[in-house]
């Protein structure tokens, strides 16, 4: 039987940083596999690397030593605008502070990325509409970011994220700056995003949160600790329920 290729790789994966004479060891050593369709939770103190190995897979920083593949190209081998290309069409990123533009309302914050897409993605108002229905926010596209509460904005950053199609999404801390009923909405929309088939990374140090993953990885002092699947997920409604049933 054909092995299938993990569409994030890395082996060997370190990042050290130099503070003067200091080294601090971000990253020692790390070998992972991730497979398409699979919603992961990268978990971890503070400093244990979690961010460093997030910054890496994003394409936004480069390691001191090893090798990270995305859907099998070396990122090593890649050009600085072949690396901008991965992070467009690619990656999405949805991170703990929203990064809305507060001028802007829902619609144009979602359409504004669509504008400097190279790929086609079709009619651009057409996709920045989809992607804001996808995420229940089918009658807030006119609002700004401050008509909006902290979940509205937050499935705004993730419909941005969406936008270019990209079949990674990672989410650095995306439920930090909210309370627990909204996590737990935010959450099960990523379920759902999961089970439409694309691959979910979650950097979190919660618990709660790393619970709506179906595998946990574990990191400390810049190494795995543990790596496991988790069969007792927490669930999320029937598809589309998540996103269109929340406001």
């Amino acid at each position: 039987m054909t092995e299938v290729r993990p569409i994030i790789s890395c082996r060997n994966l370190s990042k050290i940083y130099r503070m003067g004479d200091q080294e601090v060891r971000a990253l020692d050593g790390v070998d992972l596999d991730i497979h398409a369709g699979e919603f992961v939770a990268i978990m971890g103190p503070s400093g244990s690397g979690k961010s460093s190995l997030m910054n890496l897979i994003g394409a936004l920083d480069r390691p001191t030593s090893g090798e990270m593949w995305i859907n099998g190209r070396a990122l090593s081998e890649m050009s600085r605008d072949e690396l901008a290309d991965l992070r467009n069409e690619t990656l999405g990123f949805v991170f703990q502070q929203f990064n809305l533009l507060a001028r802007q309302d829902a619609f144009q914050n979602v359409r504004l990325p669509l504008r400097y897409a190279r790929k086609d993605v079709g009619d651009i108002d057409a996709r920045a509409k989809e992607c804001l229905e996808l995420v229940g926010l089918g009658t807030r596209m006119d609002h700004r970011p401050m008509q909006l509460s902290g979940g509205q904005q937050q499935r705004v950053a993730i419909a941005r994220a969406l936008s270019n199609r990209p079949s990674i999404l990672l989410a650095d801390e995306p439920t930090g700056a909210l309370d627990t009923r909204t996590t737990d909405e935010i959450m099960h929309l990523m379920q759902d995003l999961n089970r439409q088939g694309i691959t979910v990374v979650v950097i979190t140090h919660e618990n709660e949160v790393a619970g709506y993953a179906s595998r946990q990885i574990h990191f400390r002092d810049g190494r795995i600790e543990s790596d496991s699947a988790q069969p007792d997920l927490k669930r999320a409604a029937e598809p589309g329920q998540a996103a269109g049933g929340r406001t």
